[in-house]
């Protein structure tokens, strides 16, 4: 478990260090290349380093730099270190915000949020 979880923070790392210098939008065999993906449904399991290394191999770069600092579009933040590291954390904890008596913790925070965002927006 340590490994795959090493090898998406190491690949997560590479990734958004390359927004640099990469092209801000996807490039067009980028995009060509995503027909890879069109497979039939596996019979079984997939190595779960092979799927991460495909998804980074085919899908990384034909994402939208967003996240960069050439991109000046949306407003996204989800890559600063400690956006993504809170990220990862909450998809590790893999909770339902909905149900308070079964899982305070998220939802506790969640209510938390919400009253930040209705004092922004007054």
């Amino acid at each position: 478990m340590h490994a795959i979880l090493d090898d998406a923070a190491r690949r997560a790392q590479a990734y958004i260090k390359s927004l640099e210098t990469r092209s801000v939008a996807p490039l067009p065999e980028a995009v060509a290349a995503l027909r890879q993906l069109e497979e039939p449904l596996p019979c079984g399991p997939t190595d779960p380093a092979e799927s991460l290394a495909l998804l980074d191999r085919i899908v990384s770069p034909a994402t939208m730099g967003m996240a960069g600092p050439r991109f000046f579009g949306f407003v996204i933040g989800g890559s600063l270190p400690g956006a993504l590291g809170a990220n990862w954390l909450a998809g590790a904890w893999d909770q339902n915000a909905s149900f308070y008596d079964s899982m305070p913790g998220v939802s506790h925070l969640e209510q938390v949020a919400m009253r930040w965002v209705t004092e922004l927006l007054d």
